[in-house]
């Protein structure tokens, strides 16, 4: 079955319940999924027994819901569509890279699965989206970085960003304006006592940068030597 044979509505369920698990080891609840979608627990409850009854979720009752292999192939599908179409608007179309999700959240239930392929030949088949995420190859393969938070990353040490969440435009932009982008070199220095904050230095041009909480769980990091 293609991605484009689902509603639009059953290609976000999916889509999300594979977000939810990407990089969060927490089991995806009927509640969690409706907060994703952004829809009343009823109504996402409605659309986990469809999407169960078609093959595509299991959900045991009051536990977590999965994909089954089929959900998760046409899930990690619509992925892709999402990713190359914000790298497409970045590179091609000189789109900010906070202003391409919404956009793709739009686009991806437009386009066809050909043009989904010209767009990954036409980029020379890039393996992450402007933000870092993995882009699933055509294969339904998913090359996912070592990377942890920021959060969790530790003082005096070289850090290069390997992804940045993209749920917040406003963190983007914030972030984009101290040259901090998909593979930036930090270097993390002690934070102030009980500051709750990550203080790190840009390397390309030495600025020193105090990141609070919500912004330092919205970096992910990999040690560089």
């Amino acid at each position: 079955m293609s991605v484009s044979a689902l509603s639009a509505s059953s290609q976000n369920y999916l889509k999300a319940v594979w977000s939810l698990g990407e990089w969060s080891d927490e089991p995806v609840t009927a509640s969690t999924l409706a907060a994703r979608v952004g829809v009343k627990l009823s109504t996402a409850s409605d659309a986990i027994r469809k999407l169960t009854d078609q093959g595509l979720l299991e959900h045991a009752r009051y536990g977590a819901v999965t994909l089954t292999p089929e959900g998760r192939a046409l899930a990690v599908a619509m992925v892709r569509r999402h990713r190359l179409i914000e790298t497409f608007l970045v590179d091609v179309l000189d789109y900010d890279w906070d202003q391409v999700h919404d956009e793709a959240e739009t686009l991806e239930h437009a386009v066809s699965d050909f043009l989904i392929e010209r767009i990954d030949e036409k980029l020379g088949h890039p393996d992450r989206d402007p933000h870092g995420d993995p882009i699933p190859r055509a294969d339904g393969t998913v090359q996912k970085p070592h990377a942890v938070r920021l959060s969790e990353f530790g003082p005096n040490k070289r850090a290069r960003v390997e992804r940045i969440a993209d749920d917040d435009p406003r963190l983007l932009q914030f972030l984009a304006g101290n040259a901090i982008g998909y593979r930036t070199v930090l270097h993390t220095r002690p934070p102030a006592p009980f500051s709750d904050t990550v203080e790190v230095e840009v390397e390309a041009t030495g600025a020193i940068l105090p990141l609070g909480r919500s912004a330092t769980d919205a970096v992910w990091v990999s040690p560089v030597s």
